[in-house]
């Protein structure tokens, strides 16, 4: 298993941010989701740096839905990053965390009236719209306001970069976005001018996730450079603010080469800045939004070993306390993990099992065939690099509460978010 962030092996057992992973195990059991503050702290840092935040007054704004507790909207407030958020839910979120609503992008296809109107009345900046049924709604609650609402319009550019069918958002088969290949983001243009309490500011595309070729990032870049110049001459719309989307792709196996996000950054503003110049039109303000380059080798899950069941000349199946309820991604996505035993990094005797997860589908398949030492009945497994959509697309299915996330920072942890109990996994029910 490949070490990430704080992670280092003392006498044969694994730590993070300084904490002993047994003891993890043992003060806050298991499944437990372990943050690393420091490693997504220093990510973030990475973007605002080489995405030139400061010099160029450029934006980084975290994607919310790969992990966003209380605790993750303080975090990216004091790191001066904006959020994106894409419901309610976690719109609600920022405002209990105080998070400045000037800074947040409302994304979503079918954003609900209701979502809407909590949008406007918090002070949402900048309203990331789908649809004409959202620009009809968004128009009509601005004029019964006597208030105006800045927003960008996603397009789907017709990129198809190269990840699973799932997570690509680029392409013109898409549920996202005014079409640009057919004409559907022209009409709407030319018919913008009737949104009279609506300012479009911006354009917003995302190609996809997982994404690991600079390519088809540059490619977005080109498409929206030329869109900038062409709306401001035909339509005599000024954009002023670009947003590129997210989509970097991170390590979870060898098999993953994903760049640095320097080189990511590098490589995009580089090629704005060409193609502005031989479009002859300014730069605008860009916007990138990483969510799970950040986080997701900011986070592990630790299991408990139960039940181990060796089927001769097939394979061993061991199962651990927790599965699809805590990371459905594997089922989703047929995701790839790595994975250890904390206290045997180094020694032990080498043997290929299948990590199965405890809920009652055959599905539960945390990874197959893997190659992992000394594996017992009582041991403690890591998982590693689940800190994006591991907590967040967690469930109750079979009824199973849903597990802690402590952060570890320099020898010290804290609970961010509580283990779900009993009672608490019954309190919307009525009998």
């Amino acid at each position: 298993m490949k070490l990430q962030g704080t992670m280092s092996v003392k006498n044969d057992e694994l730590y993070i941010g300084g904490i002993s992973c047994l003891e993890l195990a043992k003060t806050y059991k298991t499944p437990l989701y372990v943050f690393d503050e420091q490693l997504a702290r220093e990510n973030c840092r990475e973007y605002v740096k080489h995405f030139k935040v400061k010099e160029h007054r450029n934006r980084v704004a975290y994607a919310g839905k790969a992990f966003l507790p209380l605790h993750m909207c303080q975090l990216i407030k004091e790191e001066g990053l904006y959020l994106d958020v894409v419901s309610g839910g976690e719109l609600y979120t920022a405002h209990k965390a105080q998070f400045p609503m000037e800074n947040v992008l409302f994304h979503g296809n079918n954003k609900t009236i209701d979502e809407i109107k909590m949008g406007l009345e918090l002070g949402v900046g900048r309203f990331v719209v789908d649809n004409y049924y959202e620009l009809d709604l968004l128009e009509q609650f601005c004029k019964e306001r006597g208030t105006s609402q800045a927003i960008y319009l996603r397009i789907t550019p017709g990129i198809e970069a190269h990840t699973h069918d799932y997570i690509k958002t680029g392409q013109i088969d898409s549920k996202f976005g005014f079409t640009l290949t057919n004409g559907d983001l022209y009409e709407c243009l030319a018919s913008f001018h009737r949104y009279e309490h609506l300012q479009l500011v911006g354009l917003h595309a995302h190609i996809g996730s997982q994404i690991f070729d600079v390519e088809p990032f540059l490619d977005e870049v080109d498409i929206m450079m030329s869109l900038v110049k062409e709306i401001k001459e035909t339509y005599g719309i000024q954009i002023r603010e670009v947003d590129l989307g997210g989509g970097v792709g991170v390590y979870y196996t060898k098999n993953d080469q994903p760049k640095t996000i320097q080189q990511f950054c590098e490589a995009m503003i580089e090629k704005v800045e060409k193609s502005c110049q031989k479009l002859g039109i300014n730069v605008p303000t860009l916007i990138v939004e990483p969510g799970r380059s950040i986080v997701a080798n900011a986070g592990s899950t630790l299991y408990t070993v139960g039940s181990m069941k060796d089927i001769k000349d097939v394979r061993t199946y061991v199962s651990v306390d927790g599965g699809m309820t805590d990371n459905i991604r594997p089922s989703l996505y047929q995701a790839r993990y790595e994975c250890a035993i904390v206290n045997k990094m180094r020694t032990g005797d080498q043997k290929q099992v299948t990590i199965a997860g405890k809920c009652c589908e055959s599905g539960d398949i945390l990874i197959t065939d893997v190659d992992i030492k000394g594996i017992e009945t009582g041991d403690i497994l890591i998982i590693a690099s689940t800190g994006a959509y591991g907590y967040s697309m967690s469930s109750n299915y079979n009824k199973i509460p849903k597990a802690a996330v402590v952060s570890v920072q320099n020898g010290k942890s804290r609970v961010i978010c509580k283990r779900q109990t009993l009672e608490e996994l019954l309190a919307l029910e009525v009998l």
